[in-house]
């Protein structure tokens, strides 16, 4: 995969469904759960993680949303600002975000290269509008042009042949594409977005809503041209919103090497936090 990207992963939710626990921050196969989104996106020029600092496997980027468990959406545009301008370390800035939610244990680079290569795919569409990528969901037909009326001019001697009408073509660029899982179920946070769309309908609806605060993620989706494609590994897109998620996660991807702290599903006492060694990933 040669597309230049950067990557967004939104790590600050309540996980109310986990008794408050730090979700980014279980462990999954001996690995937490956002060391495995951090794997997956590599390959990025820059790295922004939006939550409190944790211990990371690679350094990152950290910011949070304004207020703190604002939704997804300030998030996202927390997340997007704290990106990096072009620079003589980083290079220029790439036109390409990964937005990807920090609890997905079977997110891996297979995921992530489809969605950059979908991404980077023009569809061409005829001029009945049919074509590829629309699927259900929400989000923007692209307008095509209408045909402007001919000038008039000198009547014509006759009428003319009828011949083959010539095809129209029309050539779609995606504001982003994501991931669909396997029962239909649209997941913008398994998703590859072009900056500049995602940016200005953020701020747009900011401007039309005082706050996207607690706005839903539907509301940015809907404004966008967005491609879905169907979850490549099967189950990429698989996040861990409960403790039987969780269990099933680990179940697949092998036994925990030590216990989570605030790990009882029921609201018992938790154990201590297992201390890491080291300090924070740098930011």
């Amino acid at each position: 995969m040669t597309t230049r990207y950067d990557a967004v992963v939104p790590a600050g939710g309540a996980a109310r469904r986990l008794g408050g626990a730090d979700k980014p921050a279980l462990t999954v196969g001996g690995q937490r759960l956002l060391d495995r989104v951090l794997a997956a996106c590599a390959g990025a020029r820059a790295t922004v993680v939006v939550g409190p600092r944790r211990p990371t496997v690679r350094p990152v980027r950290w910011t949070r949303e304004a207020p703190a468990g604002g939704g997804p959406l300030p998030a996202l545009a927390a997340g997007l600002a704290a990106l990096p301008t072009a620079d003589a370390a980083l290079g220029a800035a790439p036109a390409v975000v990964l937005v990807l939610a920090a609890d997905l244990p079977f997110l891996t680079r297979a995921a992530t290269d489809a969605l950059l290569g979908a991404l980077d795919a023009h569809d061409a569409l005829d001029g009945d509008g049919a074509g590829t990528g629309y699927g259900a969901g929400t989000g923007s037909v692209p307008r095509v042009a209408e045909p402007r009326p001919a000038e008039p001019g000198p009547a014509e001697p006759g009428p003319a042949e009828p011949g083959p009408a010539p095809a129209r073509r029309h050539e779609q660029e995606w504001d982003g594409v994501m991931l669909v899982d396997a029962n239909g179920r649209d997941q913008p946070l398994a998703a590859a977005y072009r900056v500049e769309p995602l940016r200005r309908e953020l701020a747009l609806l900011g401007a039309e809503h005082g706050s996207l605060t607690g706005l839903p993620l539907r509301l940015l989706t809907g404004e966008l041209t967005l491609r879905r494609i169907a979850d490549p590994t099967g189950d990429a897109s698989f996040d861990c919103d409960t403790w039987e998620d969780v269990a099933a996660a680990r179940a697949r991807l092998g036994t925990e090497p030590h216990a989570e702290p605030h790990a009882e599903p029921h609201g018992g006492p938790g154990t201590q936090p297992h201390r890491e060694t080291g300090g924070e990933s740098a930011g």
